[in-house]
């Protein structure tokens, strides 16, 4: 047997397993409070007066005394020092001027003459309300009132600390005082300590979303703020900063996300007196948001995640969306995308056979992508027409749907609802829908198209009922709902006032309408792929389009990343076409396959260029997912660190341990002949597991591939998806000892297994199972 032994494995991963179990605690005294939730604490000095401010947030803390919760406020006091305030400086949850924080305002705005430019918020009243259950399981849930009675200013705090000890924050400005109160910003802050010296976040572009970036924490600010109208494929999607050097699975990060789908600020700043936040909240135009007096402005959530290592921090994100009550089951539907088949081409004989070829495979699901609607037979007309073609489809579309449906297929539909062109009806009748700064020019377009003002109650309702009218005349189960394009001069084009914030709202409005309208219509957020992925538009949707290259090594990373944030059974994956439509690479099916595993599984490819033994292996594969994903999407998330970045081992571990599946992949040449060791964390420790190698699609010799992937020179790529390769590493796999092996937990975790040695851009599935 060879197995590698080493004195230095990774760090040990922390069980996620036991934070479910860990019980709520919660302590109050007449200034502060404590509230503990699996595994995290959190304690917030509560005096009368003042902004409410937390004073520790990080790893559980225990049982507290009453006299150790009035120490964690003394300990988190900022000593005075010469040439500052006379008292300390506060750092609250709207941090302000008025309590010494030179920094980003946690409220920014005034009055029409400039007054109340700088309020001094006091606590008023607070309620604390533990173990309340929402639908999304239980949590604690702190409302904190504070008011500027001169100032006519009155903000109510909520602090939630969830069930899988997410921090969930969001608050309501609302005028008291008589004039209008320009709102500029609304930012939430939270404390981190000194030693969170180190930042990652994302960079990103169409194609190669969630680019992962680190930095140094340095006096200063670190602001990415989003003025793009949607969330960005360069969006910076969760802020981290952490202990020097952190990693999958070891030292204290801290992380937040603003959950909202248009303009939106992630901050961590330090002061030169050395505190440091995190911060978050929308972006604002000037002028956007404008009080009457009564009015209100309500802020988005902001989510903040603690861990010991980036694992556990998104765990926590994911563990919180599962409790939910709307959230999708485990039986997500393989998926047909026809997209990369046929683009604008809609044939309805050709349609029919793509869906005989994909009920052949076990697909469960077929959509129907752009081109079915007006006269939209390029992407230069018809968008904004919600109308199905006469001329491509003169009986409708229910040939196509009756069709699908009688093959056992759930049927989906493209929506682009947000967007037109400006050679569409809809356009022409009403120019004044389309967003911009004045009725006497456009904003340039992009994508040969522009943004339709949902913010305009008339043209809300052309999109809201030509969409219900297809929806009511056609057995819909699933709609994808793109939005191809950043918003620039995005305003009233009658009065030149902006609308970004006014835009997110009404899409979020109609996509909430349209869900209580059809229950069980799925609906999935693509934004050009993924340029509109955020806890906001998932608070409506049932899945998101990671990106539009689904090259399976490109994917590699942007799949990775994405699910830092959310969950395998939320991010679109699917097989690409042998040659990949945005990178020309080619690929195996399997390494394609095996990368569209982890996550919402489905198929972009055009079945009939494959081969019968492609059919067959690529057939192998969707039985494979039928038959992990309750795992998948159930389990808990594991990504080994190697030290290598030519190679990644990453695993879902099943929630009670029982078993667990690896991918171990080679993304390219190392300098090393060996890659080091792979190791298994996440299981029992004394439990026993058996170690299997999974090959989906293996074929006998003489197999054949189809000319779409054979190179250049007609020789094919060098991968495991043909026979000598399959049989190479299968025969090396046993002849080490490796394959069928029984372990304890704690083996597999510490001392490991060397690697396989792969060609680049392959992967291996391991299956662990626990035989005692």
């Amino acid at each position: 047997m060879s197995l590698a032994r080493t004195a230095h494995a990774p760090a040990a991963s922390r069980s996620f397993r036991a934070f479910r179990a860990a019980d709520s605690r919660a302590l109050e005294t007449e200034n502060a409070l404590y509230l503990s939730r699996a595994g995290v604490s959190i304690a917030l000095d509560l005096t009368a007066g003042r902004v409410p401010a937390v004073v520790y947030w990080g790893s559980d803390l225990g049982d507290l005394t009453n006299a150790e919760l009035e120490l964690l406020l003394e300990a988190a006091t900022v000593a005075p020092n010469q040439n500052a305030l006379d008292i300390p400086p506060r750092l609250g949850l709207l941090p302000q001027d008025a309590d010494g924080w030179l920094g980003e305002p946690g409220l920014l705005g005034g009055r029409d003459n400039g007054a109340g430019f700088a309020p001094r918020l006091g606590l008023t009243t607070h309620t604390i309300e533990h173990s309340v259950s929402d639908g999304s399981g239980e949590k604690d849930v702190l409302t904190l009132t504070l008011e500027d009675a001169p100032l006519g200013l009155k903000v109510v705090l909520t602090l939630e600390l969830l069930n899988s000890g997410l921090v969930r924050m969001r608050g309501t400005l609302t005028n008291r005082g008589a004039g209008n109160y320009r709102l500029q910003s609304f930012t939430m802050a939270l404390p981190v300590p000194s030693e969170a010296n180190e930042i990652l976040d994302f960079a990103g572009r169409w194609t190669r979303e969630r680019e992962p970036q680190r930095l140094p924490v340095r006096v200063g600010q670190h602001m990415r703020e989003n003025r793009r109208g949607r969330t960005g494929a360069d969006s910076a999607f969760l802020l981290h900063v952490g202990e020097r050097g952190f990693t999958y699975s070891s030292g204290e990060v801290w992380a937040l996300h603003t959950g909202f789908s248009g303009q939106h600020r992630h901050i961590v700043e330090r002061t030169s007196a050395g505190e440091t936040i995190l911060a978050g909240g929308e972006g604002l135009f000037a002028g956007e948001v404008v009080l009457a007096e009564n009015e209100s402005y309500e802020s988005p959530y902001v989510y903040a995640s603690h861990g010991v290592g980036l694992d556990e921090v998104a765990q926590r994100f994911h563990a919180w969306l599962r409790s939910r009550d709307n959230h999708v089951d485990t039986d997500r539907p393989v998926t047909l995308n026809v997209w990369e088949a046929v683009y604008f081409d809609h044939d309805l004989d050709r349609l029919k056979d793509l869906a005989d070829r994909a009920a052949e495979l076990g697909v469960e699901r077929y959509v129907l992508d752009d081109g079915w609607f007006g006269d939209r037979r390029d992407d230069y007309a018809g968008l904004g027409d919600w109308i199905v073609s006469e001329d491509v489809w003169p009986n409708g579309l229910t040939p196509l749907i009756e069709h699908v449906k009688g093959l056992g297929m759930q049927f989906g539909l493209w929506f682009e609802p947000e967007m037109v062109n400006e050679d569409s009806n809809v356009a022409r009748e009403h120019p004044e829908w389309i967003m911009g700064t004045t009725m006497e020019r456009l904003p340039e377009q992009s994508r040969h198209q522009q943004v339709l003002n949902l913010a305009i109650p008339e043209a809300y309702a052309h999109v809201r009922d030509q969409m219900v009218a297809i929806l009511e005349t056609y057995d819909i189960d699933y709609i994808k709902w793109d939005h191809n394009r950043d918003l620039i001069e995005a305003g009233f084009r009658e009065t030149g006032q902006p609308a970004t914030h006014a835009q997110t709202l009404a899409a979020y409005r109609l996509l909430d309408e349209l869900k209580e309208r059809f229950p069980g219509l799925e609906i999935e957020a693509c934004g050009s792929g993924g340029a509109r992925i955020d806890l906001g538009v998932l608070e409506r949707t049932d899945r998101v389009w990671v990106s539009d290259c689904i090259d399976p090594l490109e994917r590699q990373m942007m799949n990775r990343w994405t699910n830092q944030l959310i969950p395998l059974e939320l991010m679109g994956s699917h097989v690409a076409s042998g040659a990949s439509h945005t990178t020309g690479r080619l690929h195996s099916i399997g390494y394609r396959a095996a990368t569209a595993l982890f996550g919402h599984f489905g198929i972009e490819w055009d079945l009939r260029l494959a081969t019968d033994a492609e059919m067959e292996e690529l057939g192998a594969w969707v039985r494979l997912y039928k038959n992990q994903r309750e795992l998948l999407f159930t389990g808990d998330r594991v990504r080994v660190d190697l030290g290598d970045e030519s190679v990644a081992l990453h695993g879902v571990v099943a929630s009670d341990a029982s078993r667990a599946l690896f991918a171990f992949t080679a993304l390219s040449r190392s300098d090393a002949y060996q890659t080091g060791r792979l190791y298994f964390p996440g299981l029992e420790d004394d439990a026993r597991y058996k170690l299997e190698v999974l090959m989906p699609g293996a074929k006998p010799s003489g197999y054949v591939p189809s000319p779409v992937m054979s190179n250049a020179s007609g020789f094919l790529a060098p991968t495991p998806g043909n026979a000598r390769d399959y049989e190479r590493l299968n025969a090396e796999l046993h002849e080490r000892g490796i394959a069928d092996q029984v372990l304890s937990g704690r083996a597999w975790a510490s001392v490991g297994i060397t690697t396989p040695i792969l060609n680049p851009e392959n992967t291996v599935l391991f299956q662990l199972t626990r035989v005692s």
